[in-house]
C-alpha cells in the first residue's frame, strides 16, 4: 500500500515551511547582536508583538518550550507551585523544566472537556494553610489558549475573565500559554489582545499555525519582560543577529488571519472522516485547526492506524486515550484534504500494516 505521492504531513503544525515572502524577509533583514537589544528586526517584532497583544513589552524565544519556562521562573519563587491543567503542553511537554530550572512544582488540575479548569478545583489546589511549612505555596495560575489536548478548544473570554478575577482575589498572577493564541482569536472573532487581555503573561509561537520556521514570544508589563530577558540569557536562548528569526516572525504576524483556512479544513477533513465506517469523530467539536478521531475498526489500535495511514501517506499522531491527532496547517491545502480522505478509506480496507 506504499504510495508514490507526496506525503500529507497532519501531524503537526510545527511542519509548516517558511513561505516565499518570508524567505525573502529573511534575505533583507537588517541585523545586529540581540543579546546587546541591537538588532533591529527583533527590536520591531517585539514592538508588534506587544502592540498586538496589548502589552506593554515582548522577548522573542527559540521556543515556545523556553517561553513558557523563563515566564514561570519569572512570576515564580523557588519552592512555590503553579496551577496548571493536567492536560497543559506545560504539565505533559515541556520535560519539567520549571521543576529542573526553576525549582517550581506543578499542581496539575483536571481539565474540562472544553479545556478549562474549575474554579473549585483551582481553589482546592491551593494549599490548605498558608502559615503550614508543609506546602508549597501557590505562585501562579497557567491557562492554555487554544487547549492542545482538549482538541484545540479556544477558552471563552468569560472564562478567562473568571479565572482573572478569581485569580486577584488570591493575589496570584496569570500566565497564558497562548501557542495557538491566533486559532483562538480567530475562532472567536476577536483581537488577539481580547484573547491575552485577563493574563499577565502570555506566550505565543511562531512556528506553529502562523508558518514561521523559529521562535515564540512572550509578552507582558516591561519590568516582567526585563526578567524574562534575564532568564533567556540564563537558559542559552539568547540569539545574536537573530533578526533572521524576527524577519519571518514579522511576515507571520501579518497574515495572521490566514489560519482561518486551517480552521475550515479542519472541519472538512472531520466531516469527510465522519463519513467513512471505522471512524468515530464529531465535526461539531472542531473549532480550530485540531480535530481528535478514533478509529473502532476491527484489527486496529492508534498505533497501527497510524503505521497503516503513513503507509498510505498520510502522517497523523497518536495523542493519548485512544485518540488520533490531525492538525491542518499552511502546508495541507483543501485539495490534500480530499486526499487524505481517500487515503484514510485505503489504510482502513487494507487492514493493519
Amino acid at each position: 500500500m506504499e504510495v508514490d505521492q507526496p506525503m500529507i504531513e497532519m501531524r503537526s503544525d510545527t511542519f509548516t515551511l517558511p513561505t516565499e515572502d518570508m524567505m525573502a524577509a529573511i534575505a533583507a533583514a537588517p541585523l545586529g547582536d540581540d543579546v546587546y537589544g541591537e538588532d533591529p528586526t527583533v527590536r520591531e517584532l517585539e514592538e508588534t508583538a506587544a502592540h498586538t497583544l496589548g502589552k506593554e513589552s515582548a522577548c522573542l524565544m527559540p521556543s515556545g518550550t523556553m517561553a513558557n519556562l523563563a515566564a514561570i521562573m519569572a512570576h515564580c519563587p523557588r519552592g512555590a507551585k503553579v496551577l496548571v491543567g493536567a492536560e497543559s503542553d506545560i504539565y505533559l511537554y515541556e520535560a519539567a523544566g520549571a521543576v529542573v530550572c526553576g525549582g517550581v512544582t506543578y499542581e496539575p488540575l483536571p481539565n474540562q472537556p472544553d479545556g478549562t479548569l474549575l474554579l473549585d478545583d483551582l481553589r482546592a489546589g491551593l494549599a490548605e494553610d498558608a502559615e503550614d511549612p508543609q506546602f508549597a505555596l501557590p505562585g501562579l495560575i497557567c491557562l492554555e489558549n487554544t487547549q492542545n489536548r482538549c482538541g484545540g478548544v479556544p477558552l471563552s473570554l468569560g472564562y478567562q475573565d473568571e479565572v482573572r478575577r478569581f485569580a486577584d482575589e488570591q493575589g496570584l498572577p496569570v500566565h497564558l500559554d497562548g501557542a495557538r493564541l491566533f486559532n483562538a482569536a480567530v475562532a472567536l472573532g476577536v483581537a488577539p489582545a481580547e484573547v491575552a487581555r485577563a493574563a499577565d503573561s502570555v506566550q505565543f509561537c511562531l512556528s506553529k499555525g502562523l508558518g514561521a520556521p523559529i521562535g515564540s514570544v512572550v509578552a507582558g508589563s516591561a519590568d516582567f519582560i526585563a526578567s524574562v530577558h534575564r532568564i533567556r540569557k540564563m537558559l542559552g536562548g539568547g540569539m545574536r543577529q537573530a533578526g533572521i528569526v524576527a524577519a519571518a516572525g514579522l511576515v507571520a504576524l501579518a497574515d495572521a488571519g490566514r489560519v482561518a483556512e486551517d480552521h475550515a479544513n479542519a472541519r472538512a477533513f472531520a466531516e469527510g472522516l465522519a463519513g467513512i465506517p471505522g471512524v468515530e469523530v464529531d465535526p461539531d467539536t472542531v473549532r480550530t485547526n485540531i480535530l481528535l478521531f478514533r478509529v473502532v475498526a476491527g484489527g486496529f489500535t492508534p498505533a497501527s492506524f497510524v503505521h497503516t495511514a503513513h503507509r498510505a501517506g498520510l502522517r497523523v499522531g497518536e495523542f493519548g486515550h485512544g485518540r488520533i491527532r490531525a492538525v491542518l496547517h499552511s502546508g495541507v491545502s483543501r485539495q490534500d484534504v480530499d486526499i487524505a480522505l481517500d487515503r484514510v478509506t485505503k489504510a482502513l480496507a487494507g487492514g493493519p500494516a
